[in-house]
């Protein structure tokens, strides 16, 4: 069985994705096993987690499912099937997604069918810390980014004198519009900035910057490890970018897989479904 601790390791090296639950907006990651799952949330002002275990999911299912019964796995496995399109960006019609938010706890309220029946299920989500999965992954995606910009700073001044070596050398363009201007670090930036401050919350979040945020979390795991064996210390900065060229793009929801278990037992009783 997978420890806790092997969990959370997997949940970190999960990259954040933008949801939608009702009419609120956040970022999410999910992690699902056989042994239960982990989820959380943030709208980039609070963070809010939950982790539960099998003795968790089968206790909540059969308070908010009286019409099923079925093994614990076959209900880890439709919560998954559930929560990875979403975190993909493939939203289905026929799941409704809703919450409640205070201070301390996000509920998010789930409608779906499993087997041709009513399936509800409610994520409670208590507040925590940002650090782990916000904070120093993203100080490393900077320290990242801002030593790519500088080594590609520094490869467009040489490509710039290289090419005035060439037009001082009697070279020149066979088509004009091809001609450059050379390149200007602090103007490029000035004119970058307001676009990159004028992204949603949330949705730049993608693409690209979940590969590095995938990439950097495995570092920091992998660091974390080699701390608890030999007290190495962690990797640099250098090591991000290799480990960027490496790893391939990661889903955003680690999952059991989609198979439906076997020896699943649903039936037919007079008690309602959760909330509706």
């Amino acid at each position: 069985m997978e420890g806790s601790e092997d969990l959370d390791s997997s949940l970190l090296t999960q990259p954040w994705a933008s949801v939608c639950f009702g009419e609120s907006t956040f970022i999410a990651k999910a992690c699902f096993r056989e042994t239960g799952y982990v989820l959380l949330i943030s709208d980039l002002s609070s963070v809010w987690y939950e982790r539960a275990d099998t003795d968790v999911v089968g206790k909540r299912s059969k308070e908010l499912n009286k019409r099923l019964t079925a093994h614990v796995s076959s209900f880890l496995n439709r919560l998954s099937n559930l929560m990875c399109p979403l975190l993909e960006g493939r939203e289905s019609d026929a799941n409704s997604f809703s919450c409640q938010q205070t201070p301390s706890k996000l509920t998010i309220h789930v409608k779906s069918e499993l087997s041709g029946l009513p399936f509800y299920w409610d994520f409670h989500c208590a507040a925590a810390a940002i650090s782990h999965h916000l904070v120093r992954p993203l100080i490393r995606m900077s320290l990242t980014l801002q030593y790519q910009l500088q080594e590609l700073a520094s490869l467009l001044v040489q490509k710039d004198a290289e090419i005035e070596d060439y037009r001082e050398s009697g070279a020149a363009l066979s088509r004009g519009r091809l001609r450059t201007e050379p390149f200007q670090e602090k103007p490029f930036l000035q004119k970058s900035l307001p676009q990159l401050c004028g992204a949603g919350d949330g949705q730049a979040f993608t693409g690209t910057l979940q590969h590095l945020y995938t990439a950097v979390a495995r570092q920091e795991v992998r660091a974390a490890q080699k701390r608890r064996h030999s007290a190495w210390p962690s990797c640099g900065v250098v090591q991000s970018l290799q480990l960027l060229s490496a790893v391939p793009p990661s889903p955003s929801c680690s999952s059991r897989g989609s198979s439906s278990p076997s020896g699943s037992r649903l039936t037919h009783g007079s008690g309602e479904g959760g909330a509706e």
